[in-house]
């Protein structure tokens, strides 16, 4: 298994139903911080990056998309970096796969 490292991290801001952040797209929302790590990480070369992951918690309507994949196209990455997004209510799956992994091998 390849290893993965964190170079940074930031977020975007926390907004409220229907409050200031109503109107902008969750792709445009999350392209900024993609953009602002890259910027700010001048040694990393944007090829270098696998994969964009993203927690995403609410896909439905025009945001049921690739979140993540689209973001990182908007932050100007390269096509081939792939995107994940993840949605809050899948987290549970994620601290129980381990064990359902075990019992199955």
């Amino acid at each position: 298994m390849p290893e993965a490292f964190i170079c940074d991290a930031v977020r975007t801001p926390i907004g409220r139903y229907g409050g200031a952040l109503a109107v902008v797209r969750a792709d445009d929302l999350a392209a900024l911080p993609i953009a602002a790590l890259v910027a700010r990480n001048p040694s990393l070369e944007p090829a270098a990056i696998d994969e964009v992951l993203l927690g995403c918690a609410n896909q439905a309507g025009e945001d049921n998309r690739n979140v993540a994949r689209m973001a990182a196209l908007l932050a100007g990455l390269p096509v081939a970096v792939a995107g994940c997004a993840a949605p809050a209510w899948m987290r549970w799956r994620w601290r129980r796969a381990p064990s359902r992994v075990e019992r199955l091998s």
